[in-house]
């Protein structure tokens, strides 16, 4: 069985197989995804995978009500546990993120209605052959960047936004060789 060359160790080829690139749905779950993601700038999405359930554990399972009500208190409870990345800047973006989501869902009727219209609710189906094809961004994700930061959103840059795009299947970045390629059609949730 064929995968996409960065699935090297249990922990990422169980990723691979049953969840990046899938079509995701539900706002929570974006969220969090979200949340990882800028977790993970400048470092391994493995180092980020490791560290999912702590993640998950401090911040209320990505509750995005319980989580943009996160005072100082909190936050520097959170700063301090070494299960996660203790960036200041990162950690608070997630309370951040979650009040623009609040405001997004206010205006959207979802985060995922928002977060979908980027590729007009389709993924977008890449059929690259090689890992040195799929490029780090694009013009869709140079667009939703610069429409969440006007929103308020911290911790989206373009990459950030692709990455993000890949693992919630808006874009199926998986290589044309892979066995996942083109069976990631049924959105989840």
């Amino acid at each position: 069985m064929q995968r996409c060359p960065w699935a090297t160790d249990d922990l990422l080829g169980a990723y691979h197989d049953t969840e990046w690139g899938v079509p995701l749905h539900e706002d929570r779950a974006l969220f969090e995804f979200l949340c990882l993601e800028g977790a993970q700038a400048g470092l391994s999405w493995r180092t980020v995978l490791a560290k999912r359930e702590r993640y998950r554990e401090l911040f209320h399972g990505f509750d995005i009500e319980r989580v943009a009500r996160m005072g100082e208190r909190e936050l520097g409870k959170v700063l301090a546990d070494p299960g996660i990345i203790r960036n200041r800047l990162k950690v608070r973006a997630a309370r951040d993120n979650a009040r623009a989501a609040l405001a997004v869902i206010g205006a959207h009727g979802s985060l995922d209605d928002y977060l979908w219209s980027f590729v007009d609710g389709e993924p977008v189906r890449n059929r690259w052959r090689d890992r040195s094809e799929v490029p780090a961004t694009t013009p869709l994700s140079d667009r939703m960047s610069k429409a969440m930061k006007k929103r308020g959103f911290r911790f989206v840059g373009s990459t950030i936004c692709y990455a993000f795009m890949q693992a919630t299947g808006m874009v199926d970045d998986h290589l044309t060789g892979c066995f996942r390629h083109g069976q990631l059609g049924t959105a989840s949730s």
